[in-house]
């Protein structure tokens, strides 16, 4: 039985770290993608850390002596983005959280969350000739790169006890091949079944790996980019006559740990946003749809490597 004080840490939210031109990030080509290089040229990320240790008397007496102040922790992250040449926000928030455990004793445990703040490279026309800018960026409102980590004490060194990466707000639309029917009729059932329909999801995975230092360290040898696990999604769902979101997920889950045998398992937290059908075109095959009605459904699932076993 432990003494520990369930909830005890503190933190700094939305550290905002802008690094230009940061480490390209280069990985294996793979059947299912043409992504094999970040470049990282403009590198954006939304940062959160927590920091555990021993605080009970700044609560208690108003003894700050032991305090790290969340504008130090702030200043630490910013510094650090300087400090360090790094070409994935994972290796980057893990090496960060070792810092912190070196630079204070205080501390036992950092918890480290990261998002990535996308920018899309703004292409220029002269002369009827087109091409990348290189210096001139503009916000992607889109996909973004994620990762989780806690590193604590052990021993004289340190050791990662928790560590995901992932990819939130996937919005992908596919007006036919869907389908949604057999599903529970009773008194209260009022939804039509659909042999085909359009299925509009969003998407938010996280993957976890055997040994999470083949995501967690600087040099990202065993790495699995966001944007490759991205287009695998996109591949099954262009190929694959799904009959639920819970199917569609399942196969992306699939192919992604087949893909690559370093990961663990693959994790989905989906929302339908299915359009409501309003009428058929008039002239042609086009159907015109509106945005959905409130509320949302939401599906949560684990696909894990025994899952390969069951195709």
């Amino acid at each position: 039985m432990t003494n520990e004080r369930p909830i005890m840490h503190y933190g700094k939210k939305d550290v905002f770290v802008y690094r230009t031109y940061a480490k390209p990030l280069i990985v294996d080509a793979i059947p299912e993608s043409d992504f094999t290089k970040r470049e990282n040229t403009l590198l954006g990320i939304d940062v959160q850390v927590a920091l555990h240790g021993d605080f009970l008397k700044n609560y208690t007496e108003g003894d700050n002596s032991n305090l790290i102040a969340t504008d130090s922790m702030r200043n630490f992250v910013e510094q650090h983005a300087a400090k360090l040449e790094f070409s994935t926000i994972d290796g980057f928030l893990t090496e960060v959280a070792n810092r912190f455990l070196q630079k204070y004793p205080q501390i036992h445990k950092v918890e480290m969350a990261g998002q990535q703040v996308n920018f899309g490279e703004v292409s220029i026309t002269k002369y009827g000739a087109t091409e990348g800018s290189g210096i001139i960026f503009r916000p992607l409102k889109t996909e973004r790169a994620r990762a989780n980590v806690t590193v604590e004490r052990s021993g004289s060194g340190t050791k990662i006890v928790q560590f995901t990466s992932g990819l939130q707000d996937i919005h992908m639309m596919k007006i036919t091949g869907n389908s949604f029917y057999g599903f529970v009729q009773d008194e209260y059932t009022q939804l039509p079944e659909k042999k085909d329909r359009n299925l509009f999801i969003y998407v938010d995975m996280d993957w976890t790996y055997n040994n999470p230092e083949d995501g967690a360290v600087i040099e990202p040898e065993h790495y699995v980019a966001a944007e490759q696990v991205r287009d695998i999604a996109a591949g099954v769902f262009y190929d694959l006559k799904n009959n639920s979101i819970q199917h569609l997920v399942y196969h992306i889950g699939l192919k992604v740990l087949e893909r690559f045998p370093q990961l663990k398992d693959v994790s989905f937290y989906t929302n339908n946003r299915t359009w409501k059908e309003v009428a058929e075109a008039e002239q042609g095959n086009g159907t015109v749809y509106t945005e959905p009605t409130l509320p949302y459904g939401f599906q949560a699932f684990t696909v894990v490597r025994d899952d390969l076993k069951r195709k």
